[in-house]
């Protein structure tokens, strides 16, 4: 039985949602330090003229060494509208996003306290279009050593890092994204993105 560790993430990247699959067992961490700058408050989109990096503000932490367990969100500058803006201007010509759009709105129209609960919730839908059911559960304290069976990706699945070096099991596979013939191939966007554009062949292009 193969478990993975990951960390929280905001409409992770398709690397992520390929552990959700693969992997027997999944723990989301909690209890890690909050890190800017990282899938946890992060995402990636396809616009027309190339990626675009969608941040959710968070209220700040009243120590330098704040467990993502107890992250607010913050409403500074109107970012769900931004957010909801944004994505609807660079998928709306997609197959799917039609389809898809209804799922989606309300997360950007009612308010969350905690950051991991709306990455939670987001997952748990995304899960339910692709039509996939990992075993998922919450971290209970923070681990270090791991048996032989448990996989770390909670901080190798990250915007900054290569997943060739970090994570050579991942292989992206190209699927049809709208804006490819302007931009060339996005690997590893967003799941939204796979979402968006192939509809229920999601889970074709994860496997």
């Amino acid at each position: 039985m193969k478990t993975a560790y990951l960390s929280s993430a905001y409409l992770a990247p398709v690397e992520y949602y390929t552990k959700l699959l693969t992997y027997d067992r999944i723990f989301i961490e909690q209890h890690d330090h909050y890190m800017k700058q990282t899938y946890r408050n992060r995402c990636t989109i396809a616009g027309p003229d190339g990626e675009i990096a969608l941040s959710i503000p968070t209220v700040k932490p009243d120590s330098l060494k704040c467990p993502m367990k107890d992250i607010r969100i913050s409403d500074h500058g109107n970012w769900r509208h931004l957010h909801w803006n944004s994505i609807e201007s660079a998928y709306n010509s997609t197959p799917f996003f039609e389809y898809y759009k209804d799922d989606f709105q309300p997360f950007y129209e009612k308010k969350y306290e905690f950051l991991a609960d709306f990455n939670e919730e987001l997952c748990n839908l995304v899960c339910e279009l692709i039509d996939i059911q990992p075993v998922m559960e919450r971290t209970s304290d923070y681990k270090t050593t791991f048996t032989p069976d448990e996989y770390d990706f909670r901080e190798a699945i990250h915007p900054k890092k290569d997943y060739h070096l970090t994570d050579p099991e991942f292989i992206p596979r190209p699927y049809y994204q709208v804006f490819e013939a302007r931009n060339g191939f996005r690997p590893n966007l967003s799941i939204i993105d796979l979402l968006f554009n192939m509809g229920p062949e999601s889970l074709l292009i994860l496997k």
